[in-house]
């Protein structure tokens, strides 16, 4: 798979050159595209079959950073990441994308109209068949929407495909739903509507030292990207690949509150059957399930037979 990042404004975006990307015979779809969840999935799929019959290309045009970081409204929460621009990337090659056009995303970019931003896209990079979600807006303040799409489509010669939403467990399939379901700590609802486990990328750091004296060594993760959301507080079962081998574990999310007063969440991941230095290793954790709360205990004693309690629960959720 081709991709191309784009600079910061309208003009360097859509210059005349255009990287050579112009192709009528084009596929396309534009939207953020953050988790790249089962929804997300459908359209790719879609693009994919149609492009196969006709001999086209598939296009995927996103952003990055994400535009609710950029645009970010006094009072609300900043959004927090599912996906980084790399791990998208990743999952849209897999979904058989041809071309993904990275735009960097800035306050400049979103003051180009919705009608201008499809003329450009049209005329630069070209497209035949546009795919767009029922509900996806785009464009200075949330223009586009498939009414202009079907207006533009006759004069730039391009035909409108509208994806219904996806639904499971009669739950429409969003972005913001599976952030709400890790935000609670419901990792089954959110997997289900990812279609895979929620994964956060983070690297290995120093930590205290503490779980080795209790004998349970941990991995101190931190994300890589500030934004990444990082589930509930509590005890979840995890994976990630160690030198090429997938390695069973407990993430512990939280402030530690049996030794510590901590005020900042923290990330340990103790293996069940690694304990070597992974210090500055950058790894892939992918969350299962949530095994409990964080709680405090009495004393190190009772702390460790829950952990060796968590760790048998472990073991028989992930053989």
């Amino acid at each position: 798979m081709r991709i191309v990042r784009y600079g910061n404004s309208s003009d360097d975006v859509f210059e005349k050159n255009a990287f050579n990307l112009f192709d009528k015979n084009t596929v396309l779809t534009v939207g953020t595209y953050d988790g790249v969840h089962r929804g997300h999935q459908g359209i790719l799929k879609k693009m994919r079959e149609l492009a196969d019959e006709n001999g086209s290309r598939v296009v995927v045009m996103t952003f990055d950073p994400h535009p609710q970081i950029v645009l970010k409204r006094d009072g609300r929460e900043p959004v927090r990441l599912l996906t980084t621009i790399d791990e998208r990337c990743n999952m849209f090659e897999e979904l058989g994308v041809d071309v993904a056009v990275v735009i960097t995303f800035t306050r400049e970019f979103a003051s180009t109209s919705a009608e201008q931003f499809v003329r450009d896209v049209a005329g630069k990079i070209g497209v035949q068949q546009f795919f767009v979600g029922h509900d996806h807006m785009f464009g200075k303040d949330r223009g586009g929407n498939e009414e202009l799409l079907q207006r533009l489509s006759t004069e730039l010669g391009f035909e409108v495909h509208t994806v219904e939403p996806l639904s499971c467990n009669s739950v429409v399939v969003s972005s913001s739903k599976i952030r709400a379901a890790l935000s609670t700590g419901n990792v089954a609802e959110a997997n289900e509507m990812l279609g895979r486990p929620y994964a956060l990328v983070g690297s290995v750091v120093k930590g205290d030292g503490r779980g080795k004296t209790l004998g349970f060594p941990t991995a101190n993760i931190v994300p890589l990207d500030e934004n990444q959301l990082v589930p509930a507080n509590g005890v979840y079962v995890v994976t990630s690949v160690i030198d090429g081998r997938v390695e069973k574990g407990l993430a512990n999310i939280g402030r530690r509150p049996t030794f510590t007063d901590d005020t900042e969440a923290t990330i340990e991941v103790h293996f069940l059957d690694y304990d070597e230095d992974l210090y500055d290793d950058v790894l892939t954790i992918r969350f299962h399930t949530r095994v409990r709360d964080e709680k405090k205990f009495e004393n190190k004693k009772a702390l460790i037979a829950q952990i060796n309690s968590d760790k048998e629960q472990a073991t028989e959720l992930i053989l």
